[in-house]
């Protein structure tokens, strides 16, 4: 004879300590952005003292909050004149959203162009801490075809527009990007290991253009050349996606020169240029 033994019954305390939890991480992540919003009204910066003030938050609950967005280069401290001011990781965001919306009209003639020559759906994208930003897709004609969700973010190392623009980045930013965001695990082909990681950035460098063989989804093929700006960086790239039944490893070759040109085409519209 067994006996079922009945499952464990969340108490009522567990369900109240996880609700407090999730509010006081909403709550905290609130006024970390109303701290932000407040530095960023003046460009002279502010004393802890008057940022306690403004915000009716105490000195040391203001305090423990810049510091972690100290940590993540959001707010920076000047410690020869103790002011608070808006850090560079704030114009780096804010310089990511003026790009995706100013490339997209400069890039679309170009995709549709693409799209037209090759049959496949083309994607374009833009980094931002640690992903790719799908920005804009040109829709295949085909009956099975790849369709992308406008806003989907992916890891940089699991698409061949990452994959383009990492290997695109200075080597130590790549070291920055693997410290920082790791390497997670998509789909069996994605890229999980440094070492392997650091071989293919070589590679795509040498060909010119990156691939993503079912490394972010099952099924789908990718082949992504970088999009630079006006210092040379590499901030997005475009990429024709499509089935793996259509897309075979014998037309990467010429598909990734193809691609290439059309990026090359898109940097120089857009202002920017190769290093």
């Amino acid at each position: 004879m067994s006996t079922t033994i009945p499952p464990m019954r969340k108490s009522a305390k567990a369900d109240v300590v996880t609700r407090i939890d999730r509010d006081s991480t909403v709550q905290s992540l609130t006024r970390a952005m109303q701290l932000l919003e407040l530095l960023a009204e003046d460009d002279e910066g502010f004393r802890l003292v008057d940022i306690a003030a403004h915000s009716g938050l105490s000195s040391s609950t203001a305090h423990r909050l810049l510091t972690t967005m100290e940590q993540r280069q959001f707010v920076q401290f000047d410690r020869e004149t103790n002011l608070w001011h808006v850090g560079v990781r704030c114009f780096s965001v804010g310089a990511a959203f003026a790009r995706r919306r100013r490339i997209t009209p400069v890039a679309l003639p170009i995709m549709r162009r693409l799209r037209d020559h090759t049959g496949e759906s083309i994607n374009l994208g833009i980094a931002d801490l640690g992903d790719i930003v799908f920005v804009s897709q040109v829709e295949s004609r085909e009956q099975m075809r790849a369709i992308g969700k406008q806003g989907f973010r992916a890891p940089l190392h699991s698409t061949a527009m990452g994959l383009a623009i990492l290997a695109a980045m200075p080597e130590d930013d790549v070291l920055q990007y693997l410290r920082t965001y790791g390497l997670p695990k998509l789909t069996n082909n994605t890229i999980a290991r440094a070492s392997r990681l650091h071989e293919t950035l070589v590679e795509i460098r040498r060909a010119g253009y990156a691939v993503d063989d079912e490394q972010n989804a099952v099924g789908l093929c990718c082949v992504a050349a970088p999009i630079y700006d006006e210092q040379g960086l590499p901030f997005g790239a475009i990429s024709l996606v499509g089935p793996t039944l259509r897309m075979k490893c014998a037309d990467f070759s010429e598909l990734g020169a193809t691609v290439r040109a059309a990026a090359d085409d898109i940097t120089e519209a857009f202002g920017g240029r190769r290093r």
